[in-house]
């Protein structure tokens, strides 16, 4: 039998004979390589991205909602009037195995004045116990404390974007900002955090003591009295009994009947963040998916493009029978052939998808991340398509009788 480094010189010799034929016969691996991995990176980048927008809300996130009340026979929207209280947030505390951490929270839009700036945010009223419910840091100076909640302290912590547009280049830990004509104190900045999965810059807001947002800020006539409560489970495992405790709580607290509705809501984020997460996994499969397809057609063009050598080479292969080829021999060098072009165009395919994943996350702005497993299943498939569709060729080659091929013309 010929040594296989005799066969592979044979088949390499061969395909530099029609260099053109053989790189328009790699192309469609070339184009359905590129595109799997480009769109598993598309695919991967959307999922990482949800997951980091996942873990800047907040780990084994609830939200409890104030929810419908009547009035006059009208109803109001979810949230549309407050029915939580302070009081609940501490009973889900105290009285819930499952939860971790509560902290009410009230919101509203308000206009920071510093200096000769201003800026327009989102103000949230809330407690210390906020910033770990949404793994939010300080970047820079230091949180409020409880005792500046119950005294309603003129003190604020800042995000990002607004001492961007506020100081610049300045410190603003100490300096004084005025909130709707109130002077209140920068005792930190917050880390920050980007944007989330409703495209919210989460950078862009002013929080304070609720006590403050109530009695100085909003001015709200159900002093305390929330609009939602941000709620932490004690674990991931613990997220479905503390949405059971929590209502099974508030539904006693607020004396609430079976026949009746309930003024409150409890959603699970964690829950849809991972349902969005699973969506887009499933999306980059279907992606990669079609882009396969081009793998095909790039088989079948290899497979093609086989069997018209296999014609043109019928007199040489008679003659290789002749000097002592054998039939393994004949089928190992037409196969080695399909497989060289495979892995070449899969080769050229993986470092043009890595660059038009570059180049889409560079213009288009949309994340993608090219990971070792899309560039592993890309490759691996190409080898594969070689192998299938250049093993009838081959076999087809091995088969012809050595007396009929030398009699070919």
């Amino acid at each position: 039998m010929i040594a296989f480094g005799e066969i592979l010189h044979v088949s390499l010799r061969s395909l530099r004979a029609n260099k053109m034929r053989s790189a328009l016969t790699t192309l469609g691996i070339v184009i359905g390589v590129a595109a799997v991995v480009a769109m598993f990176a598309i695919g991967t980048g959307a999922s990482r991205s949800v997951s980091a927008q996942m873990a800047s809300m907040g780990s084994n996130l609830l939200v409890v909602r104030s929810g419908s009340t009547t009035s006059g026979g009208a109803r109001t929207g979810w949230g549309g009037s407050p029915t939580l209280t302070f009081a609940d947030s501490d009973a889900i505390v105290n009285e819930c195995p499952a939860v971790g951490k509560a902290a009410p929270t009230s919101a509203g839009t308000v206009q920071i004045v510093y200096g000769n700036s201003n800026w327009s945010t989102r103000a949230e009223g809330t407690t210390p116990p906020m910033l770990d419910i949404r793994n939010w840091t300080i970047g820079s100076g230091r949180s409020f404390n409880s005792s500046e909640v119950r005294s309603a302290a003129k003190v604020c912590l800042l995000g990002q974007t607004v001492v961007d547009n506020l100081f610049g280049d300045e410190d603003p830990v100490g300096k004084v900002v005025r909130v709707k004509k109130i002077p209140m104190v920068v005792v930190g900045v917050l880390g920050k955090k980007g944007t989330n999965a409703m495209g919210q810059d989460q950078d862009d807001t002013l929080i304070i003591p609720i006590t403050t947002a109530q009695k100085r800020v909003f001015g709200s006539r159900f002093q305390g009295k929330v609009s939602s409560i941000l709620v932490q489970a004690a674990d991931s495992n613990s997220i479905s009994a503390a949405v059971e405790q929590i209502d099974s709580l508030l539904t006693e607290r607020h004396r609430i009947r079976s026949e009746e509705d309930k003024d409150f809501s409890v959603m699970n984020l964690a829950e849809l963040m991972a349902a969005a997460a699973e969506s887009t996994k499933t999306l980059s499969f279907l992606l990669a998916a079609v882009a396969s397809i081009s793998l095909l057609v790039g088989g079948i063009g290899i497979m093609n493009i086989m069997l018209v050598s296999v014609t043109e080479r019928t007199r040489e292969i008679g003659i290789r029978m002749a000097v002592g080829a054998r039939t393994p021999d004949i089928l190992l060098q037409f196969l080695s052939e399909a497989v060289i072009l495979s892995v070449l165009g899969g080769v050229t395919g993986i470092a043009l998808g890595a660059l038009a994943s570059l180049l889409i996350s560079r213009f288009a702005g949309w994340p993608t991340v090219v990971s070792p497993l899309s560039i592993g299943l890309a490759f691996g498939f190409s080898a594969m398509v070689g192998i299938f569709f250049g093993y009838y060729p081959a076999s087809k080659a091995a088969a012809l009788d050595p007396i009929e091929a030398l009699r070919y013309e």
